[in-house]
């Protein structure tokens, strides 16, 4: 394409529940294209993280431009997004949505419609997306692409008469969703003359390059040596390289618009780059930014210490460096007692916090401890004033609370029929209120109004259990509602250790209290004296545990003899133990502290 002709540019991305497709079907896209040669290809050739593969997961959206032969007799540009499924990753997906303008909906015909297919196909039709919709699996003996079309149009309401119907492994029907592509979709609109202005979609760190950022060109030209500004901070900086994805890294002259590629421009401060942020010419800006994304909010918070505190600094920098890529974590400093200095960070999910965490200790080799994951409360106390509390360790005194309020979801569950009555019992176990039920075919669809509080430390894992794997699960935050919380504090020798310390509904404190201290009877090793193990609330105990002592044989050495000389060694001893439980320090290892904040529902 010599002339930038928009008309013949498609933006679009892949959007699905999890495992229904989406990074396979985008292989075979690149291979019918001819992005990569047959053995450059590999399996999920977009999912580059060692994590992605592994779980089988799509974790970042990645982008990768195709050259397409139409039918017509024209070559297409097509930039393709693979976004992830997962509920903690949908602002992946709401970022690159923004950057497309159309999506090809892709739903299991095995399995029809999920929560997150419903969740994903909304975040398009805000951002007034054009969506073919696309069954996938039809190659298996049990796709029944008739039942699904049907349900399509029923849940969602799209027309699914012209559905296309493929297969990620073999390949078949991708001609045609390329055609359809290229009929169906919109052209991106742009014009190149006006001044500067570019979206920044992503932004990631290269140990070689420095900061490399992704952008959608929405007017004028992004060229080499161009001086760029960031609107959000007014950061400048020159461009020295401009490429795009191919899916590998392909260096070109400059971008038009409607086009999607990465620059590089020697940027050291990674705190620079605002992910939603417009580019603009630093000679010629534009007169407004470009409507960004809406900045994530963070609903899950824990603590991360590094093992060895001498890491402290190592960890500050990867969590820079990883908020680069990844903008929805949210990090601030933080001290404890028992574990030193370290960070309280926000995650979308549970899901979310595992993968950080799995990739602070890959990509940076750190150790690390985390706290309990809890939720953000706000705190109304009896002097009029307010304050969220993300951190049970920084509870005011009860007597100056007036009252809590916890952040409540709005789940919704698709769940076969046979399932339904387990589920019911789970969601009102956790304090659930049910908003609706209906069906869906054969399966039921339940909205529930729950408190995130009772999600985030195994409602999913549970669901699944308890379902066979067949439901699905996504929720959204609704606000906040009062509650009678109390904070439950854990005791160690009668210390207070702030690590484990945490809050929840009145009606569960005590039976949590307990599965701690019982817990952690069997975590902490024997020492030479006699260890309780309390849980409080406010200031009663609720629950004890005791970790008897070691006993050294003092009288090991007394063979025969009189028993006073044994009696004697044995109340030296006994004096011994006193003195030493008024000043013998409980050393609680790591490996205690991460299983105790395992509690899962025995």
């Amino acid at each position: 394409m010599s002339t930038h002709d928009l008309s013949l540019i498609r933006n679009f991305a892949i959007i699905a529940h999890i495992d229904h497709g989406k990074s396979t079907l985008a292989d075979r896209l690149i291979e019918a294209c001819g992005g990569l040669e047959k053995r450059e290809m590999t399996e999920q050739v977009l999912d580059s993280m060692d994590i992605e593969r592994e779980r089988g997961i799509t974790i970042k959206a990645q982008t990768v431009r195709l050259n397409y032969n139409a039918k017509d007799g024209k070559t297409y540009q097509l930039n393709l997004m693979d976004t992830p499924g997962h509920v903690d990753f949908s602002y992946e997906v709401s970022r690159s949505l923004a950057s497309c303008e159309g999506s090809v909906l892709v739903v299991d015909a095995t399995q029809g419609v999920e929560a997150q297919t419903l969740a994903n196909v909304y975040l398009a039709i805000e951002n007034n997306h054009e969506i073919i919709p696309v069954l996938n699996k039809v190659d298996l003996p049990s796709a029944d692409p008739e039942r699904v079309k049907a349900q399509i149009e029923d849940v969602i309401g799209l027309d699914a008469s012209d559905a296309i119907e493929t297969s990620g492994k073999t390949g078949l029907g991708v001609d045609n969703l390329l055609e359809a592509i290229v009929t169906r979709l919109p052209a991106p609109s742009g014009d190149e003359n006006a001044p500067l202005k570019a979206l920044l979609i992503d932004s990631w760190y290269d140990s070689y390059l420095g900061v490399i950022i992704l952008v959608r060109v929405h007017d004028g030209v992004l060229r080499r040596k161009t001086q760029i500004r960031m609107m959000s901070n007014n950061a400048t900086y020159l461009v020295d390289k401009v490429g795009v994805f191919s899916p590998k890294m392909t260096d070109t002259d400059a971008l038009y618009p409607g086009e999607v590629g990465f620059i590089t421009a020697s940027i050291k401060s990674v705190s620079d780059c605002n992910i939603g942020d417009t580019l603009t010419d630093n000679k010629r800006p534009c007169d407004k930014p470009l409507h960004g994304f809406k900045p994530s909010v963070p609903v899950v918070f824990c603590s991360v210490f590094p093992v060895d505190s001498s890491q402290y600094e190592a960890l500050k920098d990867a969590l820079a460096k990883l908020k680069l890529n990844d903008a929805s974590i949210d990090f601030q400093n933080e001290n404890s007692a028992a574990l030193g200095l370290g960070f309280r960070c926000g995650f979308l999910g549970l899901l979310h916090m595992e993968i950080i965490q799995e990739r602070l200790g890959r990509e940076f080799d750190l150790d690390l401890i985390t706290t309990a994951p809890s939720v953000a409360y706000k705190i109304h106390l009896t002097n009029g004033s307010g304050m969220t509390l993300h951190n049970p360790a920084d509870m005011p005194e009860p007597t100056t609370i007036r009252s809590i309020e916890e952040p409540m979801v709005r789940a919704t569950i698709l769940v076969p029929d046979t399932y339904l009555g387990s589920v019911l019992k789970l969601c009102t176990e956790r304090r659930g209120e049910q908003v609706e039920l209906t069906y869906v075919g054969s399966r039921a669809m339940v909205v529930y109004n729950i408190p995130l509080n009772e999600i985030v430390f195994d409602f999913y894992d549970r669901l699944k259990s308890i379902t066979s794997g067949y439901a699905s699960f996504d929720y959204e935050l609704t606000g906040y509602q009062e509650a009678d919380l109390v904070k439950v504090q854990i005791l160690i020798n009668e210390e207070p250790v702030d690590a484990l310390a945490f809050l929840c509904h009145r009606s569960e404190a005590e039976s949590r209290g307990r599965q701690i201290c019982e817990r952690l009877k069997d975590l902490i090793p024997r020492h030479l004296f006699k260890i309780p193990i309390q849980a409080t609330i406010g200031g009663r105990v609720v629950a004890r545990e005791t970790i008897s002592a070691l006993r050294k044989d003092v009288t090991a050495k007394c063979y025969g003899g009189d028993v006073t000389r044994k009696r004697k060694l044995l109340d030296k001893q006994k004096k011994g133990k006193q003195r030493m439980r008024q000043f013998g320090k409980v050393e609680v290892p790591q490996s205690a502290f991460i299983e105790a904040l395992r509690i899962g529902d025995n």
